[in-house]
């Protein structure tokens, strides 16, 4: 037991090793990545929606920039999981506003919790949509009288900026690739299905 202990935490260092040993050019496209990616939407949010203060600089996108540019092989970080999760998010909290009373101890945690579900429903799991749920049910009265268009404009235009981007500078070198095609979310998926269809088989076969 002991000794399993000791094989296991060799192995756990190993891949700690391994993951965190990046090339500098890395550190370095990140950093180009996000930079442009929040400079785009900054930019548009200072030369054309002053009177909205920042409105469409909403902060859960700094969460994504982290996953998007700073760990391009994260399932998380795949286009699905970035658009679909801030858009599937959005919809759950502006909803939450829209039924549920003005009361925060109550729309925060229902918003929250609501956005999880049905990123896991959907499959587009990313963790800055949680932020992007809170944001509708806690921003004050110009996040609440958007409405629904807040989902569109600032959610889904900056996700489509920050995809862009990251179609650019997340391919610009042959160890950099994104989206990744074979991501481990998609081939557990996989292997979960096939071993699924496999025991249906099996069960099958005998009555047949």
């Amino acid at each position: 037991m002991k000794n399993q202990f000791h094989r296991q935490l060799r192995i756990y260092r190993y891949v700690i090793y391994r993951e965190t040993l990046v090339d500098p050019w890395e550190h370095f496209w990140s950093f180009v990545g996000a930079f442009v990616g929040i400079f785009i939407i900054a930019l548009i949010q200072s030369l054309h929606l002053p009177a909205l203060e920042n409105i469409f600089l909403i902060g859960s996108f700094g969460a994504s920039s982290v996953l998007v540019y700073g760990a391009i092989q994260s399932p998380l970080a795949q286009p699905r999981n970035l658009i679909g999760g801030h858009v599937v998010s959005a919809l759950a909290g502006v909803t939450v506003a829209q039924i549920l009373p003005d009361i925060i101890w109550l729309t925060a945690p229902f918003a929250v919790a609501l956005s999880i579900v049905c990123m896991q429903h959907t499959r587009t799991l990313h963790p800055p949509g949680g932020a992007t749920a809170l944001i509708a049910v806690s921003s004050g009265t110009k996040i609440s009288s958007m409405g629904y268009w807040y989902v569109l404009s600032p959610v889904l235009s900056g996700c489509l900026i920050l995809f862009v981007v990251a179609l650019l500078f997340n391919n610009i070198t042959k160890n950099r690739h994104y989206p990744v095609k074979m991501s481990r979310l998609r081939r557990s998926r996989r292997e979960h299905l096939k071993k699924r269809f496999e025991r249906i088989k099996q069960t099958a076969s005998p009555s047949s």
